[in-house]
């Protein structure tokens, strides 16, 4: 399917404006990061998301495959976070807080990206991506998109590990970000895991979910990702100075992206669609809070 003159104006709006928020965000967190050949790391490391974002689309758009979006994404934030320590070491030995939280991304991306690599590759497709793959201009698209979503999530991450000179020692701040993101990890660990199993069941074919997490959120999920990734950004409460603290749009954003944009939104739409006219979904939504659970409520 060829593209139209609409798909090459959506798809520039779309890079211009990632490339734009990205420039901004590069030039207020980058007044204390160390310079690699005459240029800020930070900007360094959006050249890399960017770059291996848009190297992955030439093969998945002459083969017009999703396969491999997520599994890139993964390793999109690995590397980045990998070249970051590297950058910061150039000042000085990344210390503790710098290993802990690039390992708490690491496990993260691992988990999740091998997570959806796997429910692709049974389902054989991601539904959101049949329009878009058969048209090389609009795939870019999504491929540009999870650049952006890869930098601005993992921004706190990069500015800590590419700060020049030594870090502040940890304190009660890097014990709560911990706790946070343990816990949020571990919500997220399980509310997917007790889906899949949900799923697996012959029986369960075309139902929602409301049992266990699920009983208590319509989207533990996401509550998981909230939760785990304003944890990472609370490790910055000691290293953050002036603009630097503009970092803190990483949770910011990814909870703006599952409750406005493409999460909560799109799932809410699909399931209204499905079940929108059964009264015990009807309940079901009227009962269950969207994210954040009602403590010490039970579900009628």
């Amino acid at each position: 399917m060829s593209a139209s003159s609409e798909d090459y104006r959506l798809t520039t709006i779309v890079m211009v404006a990632s490339v734009v928020i990205t420039l901004l965000i590069v030039s207020a967190v980058s007044t204390n990061s160390v310079e690699i050949d005459g240029m800020p790391a930070m900007a360094w490391c959006a050249a890399i998301v960017f770059g291996i974002q848009w190297l992955a689309w030439i093969p998945a758009s002459l083969l017009q495959s999703e396969r491999f979006y997520d599994l890139t994404g993964g390793m999109t934030y690995i590397v980045a976070v990998v070249f970051s320590l590297w950058a910061g070491s150039q000042s000085d030995d990344p210390g503790t807080r710098e290993l802990l939280i690039s390992a708490l991304v690491a496990i993260w991306s691992l988990r999740l990206s091998a997570f959806l690599f796997l429910r692709i590759h049974h389902a054989g497709k991601d539904g959101r991506f049949d329009k878009l793959k058969t048209s090389p201009i609009r795939f870019m698209v999504p491929w540009t998109l999870q650049a952006l979503w890869v930098f601005l999530t993992l921004n706190a991450v990069l500015v800590i590990n590419t700060q020049s000179g030594e870090a502040p020692p940890l304190g009660v701040w890097d014990g709560i970000g911990l706790a946070l993101w343990v816990a949020g990890f571990s919500v997220e660990v399980i509310a997917d895991s007790q889906k899949t199993a949900f799923n697996a069941k012959p029986e369960n074919a075309g139902k929602w979910i409301d049992e266990g997490l699920w009983s208590r959120s319509r989207h533990p999920n996401y509550l998981g990702e909230i939760l785990l990734w304003t944890g990472i950004a609370i490790f910055g409460v000691a290293c953050f100075d002036g603009l630097e603290m503009v970092a803190w749009i990483s949770p910011i954003f990814v909870y703006l992206l599952l409750t406005k944009v493409s999460g909560v939104p799109i799932l809410d739409r699909r399931a209204l669609e499905n079940w929108g006219e059964d009264p015990d979904y009807q309940r079901y939504r009227e009962n269950t809070p969207v994210l954040f659970p009602r403590i010490g409520a039970q579900r009628q």
